[in-house]
Order: structure tokens, then C-alpha cells, then sequence
């Protein structure tokens, strides 16, 4: 893509279906490899697919690639070689080779031979009977981080059986009896009866043990404290719970979990949560259960993170109240998790969103631990899920887990487009370039268009690339380089994966001279719209 022009720089075709078709079929038609070829990934090589016209897969291939360059795996079958490039050869190299090999008779895709790798799924063996993990994309965190002992989520509920077989673990041994009891004035924040669940179960959301081998797999491994300040009819007193959020920062909490509300606006409270904040904790609590309502107290707060219900389907479930507060959507209807006495059940409410939402968090600061609280606030909103819900219902989208865990925050405090990396404000200059395309399918299909983007101003400060694709029947997908080289779906800086064909990524520039696009189609077909507004000062 250049400037004022539209300009298809790289457009290559893969096969996505390959891999699965030979799990598949088996090892039929597959001769064997250069003797030396090392197992696992395979950075150096290129798969050049070969119609099923031809003759021969290998011969048709072999008189076109360079004289570096060799053939060293053939799958007759499928119809592919694997062409190795010295690990010396220029990326350029590479991509010219794919590029021109595709002008030759009988050559259906190239493709980089990109390396999968194995998601983390635990052991825990109530695991096959939940959904919440698996829907805020967990198995792609915990390949990096279950969670970090050193980050405190506090509890602020009916109080948790801290020696239930799936929490004592995670339990935060820095405190005696891990918390405080502000209903009774005690330092055992026990629950009195098998009925007072809610604590329990909302703290094993967060943290319970997983891949521990025991129950059902919580969000986290982070530590927990439980502050309890709702006795066993589910009520507290104001006081009770402004005492438990200041009692909270003090112990230097990092996060804090509200999965209470009711009352309405109060100043105490208030207080109490901005003193937190201002503490260096993030807060977030639950939005309330009236069934469209409007937010309620304490997630309406400016300094507390809102967060509405979702179903098994990622809809909003008919509880969840919503409104212009809310931030984040995260998985609250029948979750399962730990109640009294060492026992599980599933529950609903915005009261399980509210600490999925919080052990996301905890992942997200475990992989990221430099992150003050404003940052981590910030960093959730931007790698949530875009799922399709109003701004009202979703806010910023759904939380994720594995993109939380595994983008890089952005390196600038202030991920406004007001940044001032240069002489002037952002956005002092504008630059927009747009390139027009179409994703098809099928065996000579093309699923996936390359672009580059070379940045235009003397101090580039951010960038918006937008994917508008088919406005039904068809998934593409997003993904963006930060240092120019061309985007794989296994190499890349940021991306966006929602359902549905419209994407969008912003990012902020310090320097960088060009961008890498990859426009993808995970299913379907059709034409998109790919547009770059670049900001300057």
C-alpha cells in the first residue's frame, strides 16, 4: 500500500486446510526428508503448493526455486513441497521467491512453514465442564503465565472458605487467615454457613487452584485475600465495605473485586474507592443484575471498572444491567466454581463476570508486572474482544485473556492520540491510504493479501488500520508488524480476531518507518476495504 494510491505490495495464497487434512490421511504419499532436516519449526522454509494437474509435485517445483534454496520435505498426497533457504538469506529473498514462484504454471500457494505451537490446558478434571476460561481465550495465557503469587486479587464479599481444597493454595499467607472479617470485627473472614457461597465462589473464579489436579480451574494463580463484608443474608453495611476497600489498598492489593452493589450514589464510598486508586490498586466490580438497568454503585464510579454479563454464547445475558459505564464484558451466566464446603456449583449473575474480569487482570499484570494500575485499566480495554454488542452492553469488549497476556503494553503512558512525541500535538498531521481487495476460497483460492505501509510524517505518533470486510458470511482477520516485515498468523505485533469481517487496530508510533498488514480469511469470502490513518505532530 503507498500513499494516494492503492497498491496490492504482496498477495499471496495459502492452504489452510493442509495441516488438518494430513492428521487426516496419514502419512500416504509422504516421501521422506533431506536426511539432517531438524525436527519442530521450520523458520527457513517455504511450502510451495502444486496443482493437481501436474505430474510430479517435486519435479514441477524443483527448476524454480534459486540455486540457495533447496527442496527438502515432499508430500505427493497433498500436493506441497517444503523449499529450505540458508538461515542467512535475506527475508527479502523469501518473500521474492513466493511472490514470483506463483506466475509459474501449476503453482497454486506459497507459504511461509509456520510454526503451532500447543495450548495449555489444565489438568484440572472439572475443567471439560466449563466454558468461562475457554471463552475469554485462557489456554493462550496460561501458555505463557497461569499467574504470579506475587499479584494480590482482594475479595470483597460474603468472606471465602480459605481451606477449601481448591483455594487454600492460592490463599495470600501474608495475612493471618488471609483477610479481615469488618461484618464481625475479626481477623478470620470465614463464612458462618454452608449458604454464605458467594464469596467463595466469586473468589474461586478469580483464583481458584489450576492445573492443580483438583476441581474445576480458575481464571488465575494469583494470591488472594478475602475481605469480608456481606454476612450470611448476602447484605453489608456501607461502612462495612468502604472499610474493606481502604483495608485492601493498605495491604497493598493489586487488584480488587466488587461483586456487590445497591444503594446508589454514595460519597463515602466514593472515597473509599478513589483512595484505593489512588493507592496504586485497580478496582472492578459487578454492574448489576436489573435486568437492563442502569449501572449500579460501586461499578458506576469513575475509578472502578464496570463489568456486564455473558452467556455460553457470547450474548449479554438477560440480567446484566448496562450502560455508557461499562468497560468490559466477560462470561457470568452458569459459571461453575468452588462453593462451601469443598464442594462446585454453577452460578449467574454479573457477580461471576465481575472476577473473571479480575483474574484476567492478574494474568495480564503477572506477564506485565511493570504495569501501574491506570496502565493495566488501560491495557484490558484495549485487547478486549470487539463481539458484536453496543458500547452499552460490551463497552470495550469482551476481556481476553491470552491477548491481555500476550501483546505488549504500549510503551507511552498516555495511549491517547493527544501523545506528544515530537514539536507538536498529535494529530497536527493526518495521512490516510485505503487498497481495495477480495478474499476467495477453495484449493486456488487466495485467504490471506500482504500490504506494507511506509509512515509519512516527520514524528509519527499513532495509527488506526481498519479492516471493513463482507457484511455477512465471512470471518477475516487482522494482523499488523510494527517494524515493516510481512505479518504471518504466528508472526506478528498486535492483531484483531473478532467474528465477522470488520477490524480494527490502533497503535502508537514513535519512530517506526513502516508497517506490515496481513488481511487473513479465517472462513468465507468477499471484498474488504483496508484503510490507514496515520497521525503526526
Amino acid at each position: 500500500m503507498t500513499r494516494d494510491t492503492n497498491r496490492n505490495v504482496g498477495r499471496r495464497s495459502v492452504l489452510k486446510a493442509a495441516s488438518a487434512l494430513g492428521a487426516f490421511l496419514g502419512l500416504g504419499g509422504v516421501a521422506s526428508a533431506t536426511p539432517g532436516r531438524e525436527p519442530g519449526p521450520k523458520k527457513d522454509e517455504i511450502i510451495v503448493g502444486v496443482s493437481e494437474r501436474a505430474a510430479s509435485t517435486e519435479a514441477t517445483v524443483e527448476s524454480k526455486i534459486p540455486a540457495n534454496a533447496d527442496i527438502v520435505h515432499t508430500n505427493e498426497t497433498l500436493g506441497y513441497v517444503a523449499v529450505k533457504f540458508p538461515s542467512n538469506a535475506a527475508e527479502q529473498a523469501r518473500e521474492n521467491f513466493k511472490r514470483n514462484v506463483l506466475e509459474e504454471d501449476d503453482i497454486e500457494y506459497a507459504e511461509d512453514n509456520a510454526t503451532y505451537e500447543t495450548l495449555e490446558v489444565p489438568n484440572d478434571p472439572m475443567y471439560g465442564q466449563q466454558y468461562a476460561p475457554q471463552q475469554v481465550n485462557c489456554e493462550g495465557a496460561w501458555a505463557e503465565t497461569y499467574g504470579d503469587g506475587d499479584v494480590t486479587i482482594s475479595v470483597i464479599d460474603q468472606g471465602i472458605q480459605y481451606d477449601h481444597e481448591n483455594l487454600a493454595e492460592n490463599m495470600d499467607g501474608s495475612v493471618s487467615n488471609y483477610g479481615y472479617d469488618f461484618v464481625d470485627n475479626d481477623g478470620d473472614p470465614y463464612p458462618v454457613s454452608a449458604g454464605e457461597n458467594h464469596g467463595t465462589h466469586v473468589g474461586g473464579i478469580a483464583a481458584g487452584g489450576t492445573n492443580n489436579g483438583t476441581g474445576h480451574a480458575g481464571i488465575s494463580n494469583c494470591s488472594m485475600l478475602s475481605a469480608r463484608a456481606l454476612g450470611d443474608g448476602g447484605g453489608g453495611s456501607l461502612s462495612d465495605i468502604a472499610d474493606a476497600i481502604q483495608w485492601s489498598a493498605d495491604q497493598d492489593a493489586d487488584i480488587i473485586n466488587m461483586s456487590l452493589g445497591g444503594g446508589g450514589y454514595s460519597q463515602t464510598l466514593d472515597n473509599a474507592c478513589q483512595y484505593a486508586e489512588d493507592q496504586g490498586t485497580l478496582l472492578i466490580a459487578a454492574a448489576g443484575n436489573d435486568y437492563g438497568g442502569s449501572v449500579s454503585y460501586p461499578a458506576a464510579y469513575d475509578s472502578v471498572m464496570a463489568v456486564s454479563s455473558l452467556d455460553e454464547g457470547e450474548t449479554l445475558s438477560s440480567f446484566s444491567n448496562v450502560g455508557p459505564e461499562i468497560e468490559l464484558a466477560a462470561p457470568g451466566g452458569n459459571v461453575l466454581s468452588t462453593v462451601n464446603w469443598d464442594d462446585y456449583d454453577a452460578l449467574s449473575g454479573t457477580s461471576m463476570a465481575s472476577p473473571v474480569a479480575a483474574g484476567v487482570a492478574g494474568l495480564a499484570l503477572s506477564a506485565h508486572p511493570g504495569l501501574s494500575n491506570d496502565e493495566l485499566r488501560s491495557h484490558l480495554q484495549n485487547t478486549a474482544v470487539d463481539i458484536g454488542l453496543s458500547s452499552e452492553e460490551q463497552g470495550y469488549g469482551r476481556v481476553d485473556a491470552e491477548q491481555a497476556v500476550t501483546t505488549d503494553p504500549d510503551d507511552d503512558d498516555d495511549d491517547d492520540d493527544d501523545d506528544d512525541p515530537g514539536d507538536g500535538e498529535c494529530g497536527d498531521e493526518t495521512n490516510t491510504a485505503s487498497a481495495d481487495g477480495y478474499l476467495s476460497g477453495g484449493w486456488g483460492g487466495n485467504p490471506s493479501d500482504t500490504y506494507s505501509y511506509e509512515l509519512s510524517t516527520d514524528n509519527p505518533c499513532h495509527a488506526t488500520v481498519t479492516l471493513d470486510g463482507p457484511s455477512s458470511g465471512a470471518t477475516f482477520d487482522l494482523f499488523l508488524t510494527l517494524d515493516g516485515r510481512t505479518p504471518t498468523t504466528s508472526d506478528y505485533d498486535r492483531r484483531s480476531y473478532n467474528w465477522g469481517a470488520d477490524e480494527e487496530i490502533q497503535v502508537d508510533l514513535d519512530g517506526n518507518e513502516e508497517l506490515g498488514i496481513l488481511v487473513d480469511r479465517y472462513d468465507g469470502s468477499g471484498s474488504y476495504t483496508l484503510t490507514i490513518e496515520e497521525l503526526g505532530s
